[in-house]
């Protein structure tokens, strides 16, 4: 088990209920996770050669890299040397790597925007005679972090903005690549997320949601997940017939996947990355509420070879969403305010911090201070919550 992170604890206690003796590796002295494994390593898990060697001490059966974008590369390449269950890791690495990811859509004759990679020193004035190539509004971002961390977007050749958009980037690189792109224009209200679950090349499970952004704090970073999705039919089919042909350009297998898609002009589905891991901000045990089935356990079935278990799913007729709770400015935690009207929808709540914690504007889904799931009586009533919803939930920050 790559990953001993809070989000990643479900995948360890439900490969413990399922009878498999666990090991987890994680770098961070206090992950929560050492606690409920059987064996706990305190090493990097983007370290691929001492994954590599750990896995062979411990004789493992299979590798899985639960939420984790920075540690499925990792996986994939400790089961392809050790000839147990994985997708191709040069699937893996293009999912995992945006200018990659860019270099296969376009290779392969889906939708994308225009894109530049450059090396993370690059010069920003450099950046800016580059930028003369692509159509404004572009994103400089980059290419190898996840949660929506070291995102500009920039609306005019500014020689400040762009240099203050390249240390932001530069501050989330590990692999030393920036990527620049021409913004896409939505035609719909939302990005498209949530999760697919493929078994056998096909996708099985169908959890497509659309996300929700804190526009105040920019609205680059999801702050829950709404289903339906609000997607019309035409959409609907359009955004799976392009998820299922990228499925099959990269001989993907099996496993649980990230969407993240935006519906362009023409109602065109743009890519905007599809992650090879499930969905961070608890996005399986949401779409095991709705659907029934749990992907928790499908994912650690599948990671030991077993794709017995039936993830098939199309819909339901349900109306839930999530939230994450999120300071505006840095300070100190004090509570949560819940108005009483959202109170009877509340199911679940899921807090990261205490009350006196110190914490940080909302900048990257790190930095969330936990989730709370809503069931709605309505699509109506969802959609009228969920409009107002910076107003009902108010984290108090001194």
């Amino acid at each position: 088990m790559l990953g001993g992170s809070r989000q990643q604890v479900v995948a360890i206690e439900t490969a413990k209920r399922l009878g498999y003796r666990t090991v987890v590796c994680d770098y961070l002295p206090d992950n929560p996770g050492q606690y409920h494994a059987d064996r706990f390593y305190l090493e990097s898990t983007t370290d691929q050669e001492a994954m590599l060697r750990i896995a062979r001490e411990e004789n493992v059966d299979g590798v899985l890299a639960y939420a984790s974008d920075p540690a499925a590369p990792t996986a994939a390449y400790v089961a392809e040397a050790l000839s147990l269950p994985t997708n191709p890791l040069a699937a893996v690495q293009t999912l995992s790597v945006k200018h990659l990811f860019r270099r296969h859509l376009a290779q392969n004759g889906f939708p994308c925007p225009k894109s530049i990679p450059v090396p993370s020193d690059v010069d920003p004035e450099r950046l800016l005679g580059l930028s003369s190539d692509l159509e404004f509004p572009v994103v400089v971002k980059p290419t190898d972090s996840s949660g929506s961390k070291g995102i500009s977007i920039l609306d005019a050749p500014d020689p400040e903005r762009f240099r203050a958009a390249v240390e932001h980037a530069r501050e989330f690189s590990r692999n030393g690549t920036l990527l620049m792109e021409e913004y896409i224009t939505s035609t719909f209200p939302r990005v498209i997320g949530g999760d697919v679950f493929v078994v056998g090349g096909t996708v099985r499970f169908w959890g497509l949601m659309s996300c929700l952004r804190d526009q105040s704090l920019g609205g680059l970073v999801p702050v829950g997940e709404r289903y339906p999705s609000g997607l019309s039919d035409a959409q609907m089919h359009a955004v799976r017939e392009q998820i299922q042909r990228l499925v099959d350009s990269l001989g993907i297998r099996f496993g649980e996947f990230n969407v993240e898609m935006i519906v362009g002009r023409g109602g065109v589905p743009y890519f905007l990355e599809l992650g090879a891991r499930a969905g961070g901000n608890m996005i399986p045990v949401q779409l095991s509420d709705i659907s029934g089935i749990d992907l928790v356990e499908a994912n650690v079935r599948c990671a030991m070879g077993d794709y017995s278990m039936d993830v098939s799913f199309d819909s339901a007729d349900a109306a839930v969403a999530t939230y994450v709770p999120h300071a505006s400015v840095d300070g100190v935690f004090q509570g949560l305010d819940i108005d009483p009207e959202l109170r009877p929808y509340l199911y679940r709540t899921v807090m990261y911090v205490d009350e006196g914690a110190r914490v940080e504007r909302f900048d990257g889904a790190n930095k969330a201070l936990g989730i709370l799931f809503l069931r709605f009586d309505s699509v109506a009533q969802l959609e009228d919550a969920m409009g107002r919803i910076g107003k009902l939930v108010r984290p108090r920050i001194a």
